[in-house]
């Protein structure tokens, strides 16, 4: 019903003989409304009206991306719409009230339904006391490239229970014991504290077993948890309520974030969720509270335990305090030396932290962080110690370096040719791939196998470094099979499988490609 239907409705139950308070009752306005309406005549209603469709709305600058994005990802959210606006327009003030308005407004307009999604319901539980207690939980995404494939992200969150304010940190592999430990210190720092307890759900990273109660955590996790001094509370089976809040923050994160972003490395994908938690995850009031919870939290902050040591379990390696300038050239300057740093740290940070142990130094993204290089001290002064790894081989062009690469085939010509295809498939990484295929040549243990892989993937046209890389798997595979059926007829003693020389171990189950198959079907068809 539009505005001049319910303007004529007001008019006629008027005359019929309802209060003004049954009237707004009955149509479902407010009664500030109704009495806003009946100041006018007809003839100013519909002027009025006329004019509200004319005039310019504050987000309509931006409808044709807004469009965009409902029109890609019909399930989004306006809080996301919200969200997605100020990251990339920072100087825009506009309201929750304003853009939800405004989206549902373009969802009727442009016939763009919502799609709904079932969401659990959690039973209401009252809030602990402040600084007492954290809740941490683990979530997966999956997230689109540039390229348009798909990778999975995995990540842990953090919500103290209290004030809500969040953390989060992500990774592009499974998380280990070790990374959920660092995890926690990048937490701890975030928060400015250590809260008395921290609730966890039964994650193998942490727990090995309840023990009718009696908890069993992983060795590195019960030190690291002794030597913080907190409490664990690890929630029962089937029992998700015990940490609703996680639970919700794990959602938040996946709908409000991390939905629809197009991933290109973890390392801008941490600093964007850094900004998202300053930006939305911390700043935005809260549903049940009803309040920010940045500004709770400085409240909340003063009650938790302050971090007054660092870590000494030998699974994290101590880092000091002492940074090193990222110089232009990758490299940072130790003792009168320079000591590498990988290709393109330069670009991502002007500044890593060192800690020298063992005769080694070792350098750090962050304080505890990800640990980027570690190099041998010189005792020299002026000298460039570097990683072979921190850069790629410039000593020689492309051309030189295939030739190099062609050279350790028996059959040199067919390499060539086989290397020149894959430069013409690959010319931005082609590299790259040479790189990938010279490491695995040095690998090798027989000639034949590399000469074997060589004819079989130019035969196959498998014009690719990994596909080079299988053929050898496959192959070294093959003649393990073929020498232990030898020494069995020969009563030669097979060797072991739990030797760790042995190639098998690394062997990965080839995949024969679908043609063949559709090759000898054919065939069988014909017959």
């Amino acid at each position: 019903m539009d505005k001049f239907e319910v303007y004529i409705q007001i008019r006629q139950l008027l005359e019929q003989g309802f209060t003004k308070t049954a009237i707004a009752k009955k149509l479902g306005i407010s009664r500030p409304t109704l009495y806003r309406y009946l100041e006018k005549s007809p003839k100013e209603m519909a002027e009025w009206i006329d004019s509200t469709k004319t005039r310019k709305k504050k987000l309509d600058p931006y409808k044709n991306l807004i469009l965009s994005w409902l029109r890609e990802h019909p399930e989004m959210k306006a809080s996301q719409v919200e969200d997605w606006l100020k990251e990339r327009f920072p100087e825009l003030k506009v309201s929750e009230s304003t853009v939800r308005s405004y989206v549902r407004n373009l969802r009727k307009e442009y016939n763009i339904p919502k799609e709904s999604s079932n969401m659990r319901d959690y039973e209401a539980i009252p809030d602990p006391e402040m600084g007492k207690q954290i809740q941490v939980d683990f979530g997966e995404t999956r997230q689109k490239t540039p390229e348009n494939k798909t990778v999975k992200l995995y990540f842990i969150a953090f919500v103290l229970s209290n004030s809500r304010y969040k953390y989060a940190e992500f990774l592009d592999r499974p998380f280990t014991t070790r990374d959920v430990i660092r995890a926690h210190e990048n937490a701890f720092r975030w928060f400015e504290g250590i809260p008395h307890e921290i609730v966890y759900d039964q994650d193998s990273l942490i727990v090995v077993s309840e023990n009718g109660g009696d908890l069993i955590l992983t060795k590195e996790f019960e030190q690291y948890r002794q030597e913080r001094r907190f409490n664990l509370h690890v929630c029962r089976k089937g029992d998700p309520e015990s940490k609703g809040r996680i639970e919700n923050v794990v959602g938040y994160i996946k709908r409000n974030f991390a939905a629809h972003r197009i991933f290109t490395n973890i390392d801008r994908w941490n600093e964007n969720a850094i900004k998202w938690l300053n930006r939305t995850g911390n700043y935005k009031i809260h549903n049940t509270t009803k309040k920010r919870p940045v500004e709770v939290f400085r409240e909340e902050k003063k009650h938790l335990r302050p971090i007054t040591k660092e870590l000494t379990n030998q699974y994290l390696i101590p880092v000091s305090s002492i940074t090193r300038r990222v110089r232009q050239d990758n490299t940072i300057i130790y003792k009168s030396n320079r000591y590498s740093v990988p290709l393109g740290t330069y670009n991502k940070q002007r500044d890593v932290y060192i800690s020298e142990r063992d005769g080694y130094l070792y350098i750090y993204a962050s304080e505890n962080g990800l640990l980027i290089a570690k190099h041998k001290i010189s005792n020299g002064k002026g000298q460039l110690i570097q990683d072979t790894q921190h850069t790629r081989d410039r000593s020689k062009g492309i051309d030189a370096f295939l030739e190099t690469v062609a050279s350790y085939f028996e059959d040199y010509e067919l390499a060539k040719l086989y290397l020149e295809e894959i430069r013409t498939k690959y010319p931005r990484y082609v590299r790259d791939q040479l790189h990938m295929i010279f490491r695995t040549i040095k690998r090798a243990e027989q000639q034949e196998v590399i000469d074997r892989s060589l004819t079989a993937c130019f035969q196959r046209k498998l014009f690719s470094a990994t596909d080079f890389v299988d053929m050898v798997k496959y192959i070294e595979q093959q003649r393990q099979v073929y020498i232990t059926k030898n020494d069995k007829q020969r009563n030669v003693p097979i060797k072991p499988l739990d030797v760790e020389t042995e190639s098998i171990f690394y062997i990965t189950t080839p995949q024969r490609d679908l043609k063949e198959y559709l090759t000898v079907l054919e065939a069988e068809t014909n017959e």
